[in-house]
């Protein structure tokens, strides 16, 4: 048996037989939801959003100008070491907005509210091109999930935008306790849809978290670490799945 200098290593080793043979074809694909599937809206909106619901006077242009005050708290030390870990359960996420909302003087008082707005169900929108990918997965019979470091249940993101019934399974940091890159979620997902590691895709933007599935024994798509409005890019998937 050959064996390599130096070696890799993944926690669901094939077997020496599967590892000669040719590579499987892909039969289910994985995504990360924040900036791959679904994005938030903008920050001044948000804070629109706030004042609205909290009876606050606050035009278009003063929100942008809080937008940057927002941006700035986010790199103060102390907020930025709350934030470490914040997925990994609902209060824990809502500990580390706290912090932050201590820091602007519009969102103090009114933690709340901006909370409310930060998980409200039309807070994040799919990018254009989210349903038509998941929908031609679906049509092609390939199980589709989600595997996310995410605060709090993003199920009402997907309902809210009727593309619920497109995934087949949702695994959360929130819910199981642990974070991406550790392959335990990659694995559960798999096992939630049926499907054999290595023969599943996982798709997200974040190459230390998402490309982390190859621990797992799946492949990895990373997208571009962009801030987009228009399509994410989805269509490249169907067509590295040949389509």
């Amino acid at each position: 048996m050959a064996r390599s200098l130096f070696p890799s290593r993944t926690v669901n080793h094939p077997g020496e037989q599967a590892l000669a043979a040719p590579v499987p074809p892909i039969g289910a694909v994985l995504f990360d939801f924040s900036n791959t599937l679904f994005r938030l809206i903008p920050t001044a909106d948000w804070l629109l959003r706030i004042a609205a619901r909290t009876g606050r006077a606050l035009d278009p242009a003063e929100a942008e100008a809080v937008a940057g005050e927002v941006a700035e708290a986010m790199e103060l030390p102390g907020v930025a070491e709350a934030q470490v870990g914040r997925d990994l359960s609902p209060r824990r996420h809502r500990a580390a907005m706290d912090a932050l909302f201590g820091q602007v003087p519009l969102l103090r008082g009114v933690e709340d509210a901006a909370y409310a707005e930060l998980i409200a169900a039309d807070a994040w929108v799919p990018y254009p091109d989210t349903a038509p990918v998941l929908r031609e997965l679906r049509r092609r019979g390939l199980p589709v999930g989600i595997v996310s470091d995410f605060g709090w249940d993003l199920r009402v993101h997907l309902r809210r935008f009727g593309l619920e019934e497109e995934i087949g399974s949702v695994v959360l940091s929130c819910e199981v306790g642990r974070e991406k890159p550790d392959p335990q979620l990659f694995l559960k997902a798999c096992a939630e849809l049926g499907a054999e590691p290595r023969r599943t895709l996982m798709v997200g933007d974040n190459p230390a978290r998402d490309g982390g599935a190859v621990i797992a024994g799946l492949r990895a798509f990373v997208l571009a670490g962009e801030e987009r409005t228009g399509e994410r890019g989805l269509a490249d998937v169907l067509r590295l799945l040949g389509g």
